[in-house]
């Protein structure tokens, strides 16, 4: 499979590795000193996108693959106020589009754990959720989309919380969440609920970007061939 890498930094550079080690090529790499490369031509070249950037460019990015025909498959944060026309561009022109804000088959595990421990704790308001989430210093949005994801799987399933908010809080129906940023933490992600008596604890811990790099591979690999809004619980069956 041809490979074209929109963002290498270290995320790009850590799923080319996988990639190359999965017997795929890599036909295009966008970066800071060339984004004149970044066009329908180049693209086409590719038979699928692994989009790592920035919020701002990552909208414009899509809509180019769209163009180019060739699906795209992003982990960009940050931008998400856009998804649903995102979305509804992807359909119009035909594309094939898969989303995650966060490809380690790990977190996606996680995630679902995070709904399952919420569907249990509905109806137990002795119990507070809070969220706490530490990343690198380098990291540009807060809270994380990995936060964000897990803070939409608690207020699916929790009907006193409305709405999460990105600070301490004693109001009871916003769901706390506190952003650390440390060092070059890759990624941890811990839901705490609390009471007068006990505290139930979940986290997940990320070692390096390995695993995420990995998942979008994986991504890439599944969106081949494919059309429309895809996602890691369609590729992981969940």
């Amino acid at each position: 499979m041809k490979i074209a890498l929109i963002g290498y930094g270290k995320m790009g550079k850590e799923i080319e590795k996988i990639a190359l080690d999965r017997g795929h090529e890599i036909v295009l790499k966008i970066d800071v000193t060339n984004p004149e490369d970044l066009n329908k031509v180049n693209l086409q070249k590719a038979d699928v996108a692994i989009e790592f950037t920035i919020p701002a460019s990552a909208t414009a990015n899509y809509k180019l693959c769209f163009e180019a025909g060739i699906p795209v498959v992003s982990g960009t944060t940050g931008w998400l106020e856009h998804l649903p026309e995102v979305h509804q561009l992807c359909k119009t022109m035909n594309g094939t589009f898969f989303y995650a804000s966060n490809f380690s088959l790990g977190v996606n595990i996680f995630f679902s754990l995070n709904k399952k421990l919420a569907e249990l704790m509905a109806n137990r308001s002795e119990y507070k959720p809070e969220m706490t989430e530490i990343h690198h210093t380098q990291k540009l949005d807060s809270p994380s989309g990995t936060a964000i994801t897990l803070a939409e799987g608690i207020l699916e399933n929790i009907p006193e919380k409305k709405t999460w908010v990105n600070h301490l809080t004693e109001k009871n129906d916003e769901l706390e969440i506190v952003s650390l940023r440390e060092g070059e933490v890759p990624g941890t992600h811990i839901i705490n609920y609390d009471s007068e008596v006990d505290y139930i604890e979940i986290t997940h811990c990320a070692k390096s970007r390995k695993g995420f790099a990995f998942g979008a591979v994986l991504a890439a690999e599944y969106s081949f061939g494919k059309k429309g809004i895809l996602s890691m619980n369609d590729l992981l069956n969940l």
